[in-house]
């Protein structure tokens, strides 16, 4: 071994011996290799990450949120086209009908204008891309060969033993699968796994109202099935007065909002009006903190009327029971609404239950009432975030800023409690403000710093 690392060195250096007249020795080391070009090395280093940084997954869910909203227009217009050519009268009904196409075509349009825009910048973002990663390539070539005793060569071996060794130890011992969440009495079967995301957009808004919620209405009035809402917190991302509403999807995708804001009252905030984030909207009505109050808001968006359901005493409100993880706690989301295949729930914490999640279900009425009530074992604090779906309540929590985890499930119909649900979200920003999930088509919608992202829930029927 000692002579192997003699001749190595003996080829990169000369050694010179002088002897002065005083028995002195005196050694002359001059290398005989070019000095390594550090510089180059860190210019290559700083290339390479701005070419990582600058492909992101953003970009390519963006486009496909574009493509899936223009996929969901086209056949609205078609239907409304065919209407108007079956049951055109000539008269008002046919100048009316002409404006709903019309309506449609421009929305379509914008949509086009946008995808055009993101397709133009992806192309541009491609040859940059190839452009780069050639000249990362022939620089690192050149930088190989300054490695004489061939280090990264051993390495580069290393790493496919490596390899070869995990695959092999995998063939001798397969990977057990994951375990299943109960799923109570759910008409889907089993819920197995969480895919996305499906749609990331910013919507007419870009970079604004951080906290908020958006979604579906399970139980929509007849004309608005494929309605979307969104409520936004204007007011020190606290408070809200007022539900934006959107006739599609790709409607909300390009920001043109029909009819617009629908106003609970002219003030922000005031009694009655909307505290956090945690917002659901269930037939034709809105459910959600009520301002400064330990109390569910029922809005009904056509009478303009707000009813009131009381929660339990010394449920905690106020930003005294919020959703949290180790660096973060999110604000006045003491109170958390969700709904599923049978209706509204609400999920809080009490005094008395230490700081353990409460499930009541919200019975429909005017006013509405609260319904059976169950205790479970899993501190909110620990929790980021909940939602229902089939009668089960789950539980997420932070794992790291790309990814967050269904960690627990409660399962009305049994009792059951489980800690190990496993199963991961795919998040694009680091904090999910609200959930909901939507009964229609088995969608999560979340609030994400300002963007809206949905995610496919896959059950196993």
């Amino acid at each position: 071994m000692k002579l192997n690392v003699v001749v190595a060195l003996c080829a990169l250096f000369t050694l010179t011996r002088q002897t002065s007249s005083r028995e002195k020795c005196v050694c002359e080391l001059i290398n005989s290799q070019k000095a390594f070009p550090h510089d180059k090395l860190s210019t290559v280093e700083d290339n390479a990450t701005k070419c990582t940084d600058s492909i992101t997954p953003q970009k390519t869910l963006e486009l496909e949120s574009l493509l899936l909203g223009l996929e969901r227009r086209l056949p609205q217009l078609l239907e409304d086209v065919s209407m108007l050519e079956m049951e055109d009268d000539g008269d008002l009904y046919a100048v009316l009908s002409l404006q709903v196409v019309e309506n449609e075509l421009m929305e379509i349009k914008q949509l086009i204008d946008r995808l055009n825009g993101s397709t133009l910048g992806h192309q541009r973002l491609t040859t940059d891309t190839n452009k780069q990663l050639e000249a990362l390539r022939a620089e690192m070539k050149q930088l190989e060969a300054y490695d004489t005793m061939q280090v990264v060569l051993r390495q580069q071996d290393n790493r496919r033993l490596r390899r070869d060794l995990e695959q092999c130890k995998n063939g001798l011992h397969p990977t057990t699968q994951p375990t299943r969440p109960p799923h109570g009495n759910c008409p889907h079967g089993e819920f197995m796994n969480i895919t996305g995301p499906i749609v990331y957009t910013a919507g007419e808004y870009p970079g604004s109202y951080k906290y908020g919620a958006w979604g579906r209405d399970p139980k929509p009035e007849a004309g608005k099935e494929n309605w979307y809402w969104r409520v936004m917190l204007t007011s020190g991302n606290k408070f809200s007065n007022y539900v934006r509403l959107y006739s599609s999807l790709s409607s909300l995708i390009v920001g043109v909002s029909t009819p617009g804001n629908v106003l609970i009252h002219s003030s922000n905030p005031t009694t009655n009006t909307i505290q956090g984030p945690n917002v659901v909207l269930y037939e034709g009505a809105l459910y959600y903190n009520c301002y400064n109050k330990d109390a569910v808001c029922r809005f009904n968006l056509t009478s303009k009327t707000v009813t009131t359901l009381q929660l339990p005493k010394d449920t905690r409100f106020n930003s005294k029971g919020n959703f949290c993880h180790l660096d973060e706690c999110y604000p006045y989301t003491d109170l958390d609404l969700a709904t599923d295949e049978s209706g509204v729930w609400v999920i809080y914490t009490t005094k008395q239950d230490f700081g353990n999640l409460v499930l009541s279900k919200v019975e429909e009425g005017d006013p509405p009432t609260l319904g059976q009530t169950w205790q479970t074992s899993v501190y909110k604090q620990g929790v980021t975030n909940t939602f229902m779906a089939c009668g089960v309540l789950y539980a997420t929590r932070y794992v790291s800023k790309d990814t967050e985890e269904i960690f627990y499930s409660f399962d009305t119909a049994t009792g059951a409690e489980r800690f190990d649900v496993g199963i991961f979200i795919n998040k694009m920003p680091p904090n999910i403000y609200s959930l909901n999930y939507s009964p229609v088509d088995q969608m999560l919608h979340a609030y994400c710093d300002a963007y809206m992202v949905s995610y496919k829930m896959e059950f196993s029927d």
